[in-house]
């Protein structure tokens, strides 16, 4: 029998099916885990205005001594519905934000790949967030994946702690 995703990593809500605007993603601790994968997934009506997507770190959960994490790449599609809509496309990322595309009634995903290493560990950040912007008839939601646990367990540890 195969390994199943769910033995193998932890899969946290970072962010409920919600419009952005005064939304905050939740943050997640990587001290348990080498890797993180957010997928974000965006359902667009008509007249879209697109968010503007971030990663943020902190030394907490609580968002403490926030700031912006570099990213240079997010695989993407933007049109799950189409006929190859199962195809990510590898995208630079340019100045750590990209915007969600606008395109009226489509449904778009985006995956980000986060190694714990790339936090600024020297100063104590271990946690990471999807930072989203305000956008208009966009539909958004996030779920991280976190893989490479640290300590063998047959439970992952949680991750929404400190």
């Amino acid at each position: 029998m195969g390994q199943k995703l769910v033995e193998q990593t932890k899969i946290v809500t970072g962010l409920a099916p919600i419009l952005p605007s005064t939304s905050t993603p939740d943050y997640v601790s990587l001290k348990h885990y080498q890797h993180a994968t957010i997928i974000l997934t965006v359902d667009n009506a008509t007249t879209v205005t697109g968010s503007a997507i971030t990663v943020k770190q902190a030394s907490a959960v609580a968002g403490t001594g926030e700031k912006a994490l570099s990213v240079d790449w997010v695989w993407l599609n933007i049109d799950t519905g189409s006929a190859g809509g199962d195809v990510l496309v590898k995208t630079a990322v340019t100045s750590d934000t990209f915007t969600t595309d606008a395109t009226n009634a489509k449904n778009l995903i985006y995956v980000l790949e986060i190694d714990a290493a790339e936090l600024d560990v020297a100063n104590g950040f271990d946690c990471i967030r999807l930072g989203t912007g305000d956008a208009t008839a966009a539909i958004c939601s996030a779920v991280y994946v976190l893989s490479g646990s640290r300590y063998k367990s047959s439970t992952p540890p949680a991750a929404i702690t400190d």
